[in-house]
């Protein structure tokens, strides 16, 4: 089971190959622990999520929580998989030791979290917003709010929410209608209704933590006076017991096309008289206080969407491996032998395919990781400081390139498996309707590629993303000089000069008419991310190529896969999106001009 959530040979090769994470041992933060620690906790979240979540995946598709006498029911298995998930200390794998915590690594914990992912998307899902949650809280509360609130939130007693969309405003948070009111107490009272809330009710912990976005009465219009509360379902006592319940009902569950262990909830706050909340930092500051929480949930979203495509791809591996089905072209006998799939070509192609995808997106993931340690931890202020700016460059593509081309992963996986794949007997089509959400939650593909374009590639008079576009040009100087990799490098450079004269004509266009140029911000993205991912790729061909010359610790054919694979992404997907490169350098008005009455 270990095995079709991930290939574990691939996992280390990133980890300890390609991205060297052994050297955060350095930092004084994780000086405790080695490679062995590090291997010891991914064992364990392998173990955890082959043998409690893994099992009951399927069973809380098909028998999804319900609302019955005042309450959300779920599967019993889902609340011992978190028990589990809690005794282990995974929960709190990267918070503190004197919080309870392992400290280890972001990238370590990360890669912990992802396997939970691949083995059961929908009862993770309340543990990692859980975490969200808590960090938020650690980074902006006050040392009363961590006490009562988040501590017992890392223990797993509480759990926690984000409380963003309403019913009228959807993704347009400056359109919000929730109201907080001072109290004169110190609290404030909440009002107001929310609307697609991720495990926003149920039974399985002592109290839920909800961290919501409002306005208060003397607020700015707009996303500027915007504020964040915590509104907890019980009240706290000092001495940390609970109190009655709060002005926090249950409106609604919502039913989805995937994710279905997860309630998905409509909350109304205040119906009687105003929910009792707490405010978090400054007033007006709530946008940038729960970006805090949604980065990390971005980087999440990416990673949950490449275990989805993960492990999707391996069972479509073993099928095609073990199915057999027609005969060589070349075959003219129709008493022949069949022969198993993966020796036709097509199937080739759509195996290939999904290993570009996942393996490409997961070393994205992972990337991304040790930037969030380097930009917290590393001994140098300018490393910390440039680790910072790239993450928050590559935030929106980590988001969004997985949630992407991980789903078109799961699309190809089905599509091995033939009309077996359209069943419910096979659980490639789950994973692929677990994975649909992707694109949608934390922010949509368009709002993402607005983000990218519009604000985080400028930022700083670009200075962010001259450094990326400088450490990928270094990655393919180095390659040029091998002779097994100058096609690729050679690939991957005429790419980014066309992302670069493109990025430079689209600035040029959005600073005289910004709808014109962020009209095609999603295709600009997909460009972005397919240049990120081939440089993945072309680093990944790299470290192999030495694996290959030096005898490394993988197999042979491992590294010749990820070869290969890095040839045939940079061939065959890399020049997809940048073939309407055209288009985006003149900032094509084709969606602009098209009339409504037109549609």
């Amino acid at each position: 089971m270990t095995q079709k959530i991930i290939n574990t040979d691939d996992l280390a090769f990133l980890l300890y190959e390609l991205l060297d994470v052994e050297r955060f041992t350095e930092f004084s933060r994780y000086a405790d622990h080695s490679r062995d620690t590090f291997d010891a906790a991914i064992e364990l979240a392998l173990k955890v999520g082959a043998e409690t979540f893994a099992p009951h995946n399927h069973l809380c598709d098909g028998d999804e929580p319900r609302f019955e006498n005042g309450k959300v029911v779920i599967r019993p298995e889902v609340s011992e998989a978190l028990a589990v998930l809690r005794d282990t200390g995974l929960m709190a794998a990267s918070q503190d030791y004197e919080r309870g915590g392992m400290q280890l690594p972001s990238v370590i914990a990360q890669t912990c979290i992802g396997l939970i992912k691949g083995a059961n998307v929908s009862t993770q899902a309340y543990a990692g917003l859980t975490i969200a949650a808590c960090n938020l809280i650690m980074a902006h509360g006050s040392e009363e709010y961590k006490r009562r609130f988040a501590e017992p939130m890392m223990a797993g007693r509480f759990f926690g929410t984000m409380c963003l969309t309403e019913p009228q405003a959807g993704s347009s948070l400056a359109d919000i209608k929730t109201r907080a009111v001072p109290a004169g107490d110190g609290s404030y009272r909440i009002s107001g209704n929310k609307i697609f809330i991720s495990a926003g009710d149920h039974e399985l912990s002592e109290n839920i933590v909800h961290l919501v976005l409002a306005k208060l009465p003397d607020a700015p219009a707009g996303v500027k006076g915007i504020s964040l509360f915590i509104v907890p379902k019980f009240l706290v006592n000092e001495d940390g017991s609970l109190g009655e319940r709060n002005d926090v009902t249950l409106a609604g569950l919502i039913h989805k096309m995937g994710y279905r262990g997860t309630t998905s909830t409509m909350l109304n706050f205040g119906e009687r008289g105003g929910a009792v909340g707490y405010l978090v930092g400054e007033p007006h500051q709530g946008l940038a206080q729960m970006f805090h929480m949604m980065n990390e949930a971005r980087i999440g979203v990416g990673l949950g969407s490449v275990m989805l495509g993960y492990t999707g791809y391996l069972h479509a591996l073993e099928y095609a491996r073990e199915r057999r089905q027609g005969r060589p072209l070349k075959e003219r006998d129709p008493q022949s032998p069949m022969i198993p799939l993966i020796q036709h070509a097509d199937i080739r192609r759509m195996l290939l395919s999904q290993k570009a995808f996942v393996e490409g997106g997961l070393s994205l993931c992972l990337y991304a990781a040790t930037l969030s340690d380097e930009k917290k931890h590393a001994d140098d202020p300018l490393l910390r400081e440039e680790s910072a700016g790239l993450l928050e460059l590559l935030i929106p593509i980590v988001k969004s390139w997985p949630s992407q081309f991980c789903v078109e992963a799961n699309s190809l996986a089905i599509q091995v498996h033939g009309g077996y794949g359209y069943t419910r007997e096979y659980p490639v089509e789950q994973f692929y309707r677990d994975n649909r959400l992707n694109p949608i939650h934390e922010g949509t593909h368009g709002i993402q590629g607005q983000d990218l374009l519009g604000r985080k590639v400028p930022m700083q008079e670009g200075r962010f993303y001259k450094a990326l576009l400088q450490r990928i040009r270094t990655t393919i100087s180095e390659c040029a000089e091998a002779s097994e990799l100058q096609a690729s490098s050679s690939l991957l450079a005429d790419a980014l000069d066309t992302l670069q004269q493109v990025t430079e004509s689209l600035q040029s266009v959005r600073r005289e008419d910004v709808e014109r140029g962020l009209a095609n911000a999603y295709l600009y993205m997909e460009c972005f991310g397919h240049v990120v991912v081939g440089w993945m790729w072309l680093r990944q061909a790299q470290v192999a190529l030495r694996g290959l010359q030096q005898g490394g610790d993988r197999p042979k054919a491992f590294y010749e896969g990820k070869l290969r694979t890095c040839e045939y992404f940079l061939r065959y997907e890399l020049p997809k999106p940048l073939a309407l490169a055209r288009v985006l350098g003149e900032a094509d008005r084709s969606t602009l001009d098209m009339p409504e009455a037109c549609f």
